[in-house]
């Protein structure tokens, strides 16, 4: 259990959720597995006498069931080969968009991430409309005559099967719950805990960050420590797992540098979100810092033109994920 500032000496604070608390969104942004092995055939050999017809039989049925396997054992690797993998995860880990935002926006070695950032709150709650509309749970209603703005477009209720992840699915039964339906504002809003509408303080997410790395730390990225200021003690989740770290920093340099395409629509889209969500949640810094000055340059001008495209242009596109445009759309307005 996580307590505010007020707690005792001997009671502990958790890092994140004090953040969480005390430093919500205020609306600015500041600028700038392996296959399964190959059996023998599955045959045990009685030990009875037999000709050299039964043995001739024997071997060619084991042989054929083995060509059979490992077939079988060649399509599954092929199946999950890293060309049809989501180019979003990981080959071994596989982290949601709110985790990936979390994990750039944590400090190492502190593990938790600064108290001046109050963009990252409502970045998670983005990421989490884009996770479900990306894993097919949620979309937006279609345009009509009066509703052509993607602001203006209703979110709505495509599945409501569960996805494994507590947040999603917590949010995925608010959705379903609403009546009417609200927008993807609205719902940032909503899940932020930003709303004067004292009867609709239940959508808030709460403890999101703490939650979040939680499991982070299930997955082996991150670990629990306690951390005493003055006062109290805080739990923190410094970073044990940075090769992965590194691979998450890696992938989103390369997107605006080795692998530019200039065109938002030929981009992964995994990719895509992570940068809008990461420019939403002033984590963008934290990917480029490590570049030298030319690259930085060049990284965050080819991100900033990314992220001041017009949603509603890139939004009416051919193939292009609604839900992301919406989102960076709702950021922009606010």
């Amino acid at each position: 259990m996580c307590y505010s500032f007020s707690a005792s000496k001997d009671q502990e604070v958790c890092a994140l959720c004090v953040a969480e608390k005390f430093f919500s969104p205020t609306r600015t942004r500041r600028e700038g597995r392996g296959g399964t092995g190959v059996s023998n055939g599955g045959y045990t050999f009685p030990n009875v006498r037999m000709t050299t017809l039964t043995h001739r039989a024997r071997r060619t049925e084991v042989g054929k069931n083995s060509e059979k396997k490992v077939e079988s054992e060649e399509d599954t690797n092929r199946d999950r080969s890293p060309d049809n993998e989501d180019s979003g995860d990981s080959k071994d880990i596989r982290l949601t968009l709110m985790e990936e935002v979390l994990l750039l926006g944590l400090k190492d070695k502190e593990g938790y991430t600064s108290f001046w950032n109050d963009c990252i709150s409502s970045g998670l709650r983005g990421g989490i409309l884009i996770e479900l509309a990306m894993r097919g749970r949620i979309y937006l209603e279609p345009p009509t005559m009066r509703k052509k703005r993607l602001l203006d477009r209703k979110v709505l209720l495509k599945s409501d099967s569960p996805t494994g992840d507590v947040l999603l699915d917590e949010t995925l039964k608010h959705i379903k719950a609403t009546e009417p339906t609200e927008t993807v504002q609205t719902w940032i809003e909503l899940l932020t805990g930003e709303t004067w509408n004292p009867f609709k303080l239940q959508y808030q997410l709460r403890n999101v960050r703490e939650r979040i790395a939680k499991n982070l730390v299930e997955k082996g990225i991150l670990t629990t420590e306690k951390q005493n200021f003055l006062l109290f003690d805080m739990t923190t989740h410094p970073v044990t797992n940075t090769t992965e770290k590194q691979r998450l920093v890696k992938k989103l340099q390369d997107s605006v540098l080795e692998r530019w395409v200039n065109d938002p629509q030929r981009m992964d889209k995994r990719t895509l979100a992570l940068l809008v969500l990461a420019h939403s949640s002033d984590v963008l810094e934290n990917v480029f810092s490590s570049l030298t000055d030319d690259k930085y340059d060049v990284a965050m001008n080819r991100a900033k033109d990314l992220v001041e495209l017009d949603p509603e242009v890139e939004g009416t596109k051919h193939s292009a994920t609604e839900m992301i445009w919406a989102v960076l759309a709702a950021f922009n307005k606010s």
